[in-house]
């Protein structure tokens, strides 16, 4: 694909620096006779940044999410890929684009900043065609403005993928973005000072039929910097997302698990002399509990009534006991801790 970037006002300074030095045949040694390149510590401050491992995986979300956002314009969902953030200067990043493009700004109350959306016309142009019903395809741009149409395509366009860009951010931060304003023109982008360095998150839309698209994302620098730990971190959170599936799976296996049933009807005291003396036929005097329990697993939960079903014993189930029993201990505590029971 052919690259369209331009070269900015300060590579093209270097550049012919550098050949001026090429010229005037000027070259800087060492003691020792090696040759050596200039360089001013701290030029480059976005070493010290690292690589936004967390700001890849947001964005790599945000692909995924963004897709659907195209889908009523261009009647298919197309392919989007990220490419690594990168840091320059707003200036630097100005020099690459054309004055004509869609700039739409956004605040992002929990990163206490704003963000920047940037469209090409022609990608512009393209949605709106297609969203009305028109071929998808790629038009040429001589014009120096949007139309009315074009702005309602861009506002919607752009409430999509600030839902995007929230959900992909959601499991960082909660961050909401919203639409703060609208420009067309680079000179009234009132984004950040052009010497403010900010953080670009690009991205490449595939259309069958026709040539990729680009997008891009801006933050400014120092809006990332309070999250530059989480955001170079290489796993942003542990909370799960709730699985439906598997809750309902876990749920089937906790209520096949088998429990043992058993009704303590009567708790009869007898003397070590009659147990002894007892044997074979012999009637031992046990008075029924006017409640007995249902015992699950050894613990009281129900109290129950005898009775029978059909030609079979069996127990009524009035009402559960576990509450009581826990209010029991809970007024149990409360007087030993005012000191009524020792």
């Amino acid at each position: 694909m052919k690259s369209t970037r331009k070269l900015s006002s300060r590579e093209v300074a270097a550049l012919f620096s550098g050949l001026e030095d090429a010229d005037s045949g000027s070259a800087q040694f060492s003691a020792s006779g090696a040759k050596v390149r200039p360089y001013k510590l701290g030029e480059n401050d976005l070493g010290i940044m690292g690589e936004f491992h967390g700001l890849r995986m947001i964005n790599e979300r945000f692909c995924r999410l963004a897709r659907t956002v195209f889908l009523p314009m261009l009647r298919i969902q197309p392919r989007i890929s990220a490419f690594p953030p990168t840091f320059k200067s707003f200036e630097s990043y100005a020099d690459e684009l054309e004055n004509f493009v869609s700039l739409t700004t956004s605040s992002v109350e929990a990163l206490r900043g704003t963000s920047l959306l940037v469209m090409t016309p022609g990608f512009v142009s393209m949605l709106t065609e297609s969203y009305y019903g028109g071929t998808i395809r790629n038009l040429s741009h001589q014009r120096k403005e949007f139309t009315a149409t074009e702005l309602r395509v861009i506002r919607i366009v752009c409430e999509g993928l600030n839902a995007a860009l929230s959900s992909a951010w959601e499991e960082l931060l909660p961050a909401k973005f919203e639409i703060q304003a609208h420009e067309d023109n680079l000179q009234f982008a009132g984004f950040v000072d052009s010497s403010e360095m900010v953080v670009v998150c690009s991205f490449l839309v595939q259309i069958p039929g026709a040539s990729p698209a680009e997008l891009d994302i801006l933050y400014p620098l120092q809006t990332l910097k309070p999250l530059g730990a989480r955001l170079r971190a290489r796993t942003q959170t542990d909370r799960v997302q709730s699985d439906r599936t598997w809750r309902e799976r876990l749920e089937q296996a906790v209520l096949g698990v088998p429990l043992t049933l058993s009704a303590q009807l009567a708790e009869p005291e007898v003397t070590l002399r009659a147990l002894k003396c007892a044997g074979a036929g012999d009637c031992l005097p046990v008075a029924l509990a006017p409640r007995p329990i249902l015992l699950v697993e050894g613990r009281p939960i129900f109290r129950v009534d005898i009775g029978r079903s059909g030609t079979q014993s069996a127990v009524h189930v009035t009402r559960p006991i576990t509450g009581l029993h826990r209010l029991g201990e809970r007024k149990c505590h409360d007087r030993r801790a005012f000191g009524i029971l020792p």
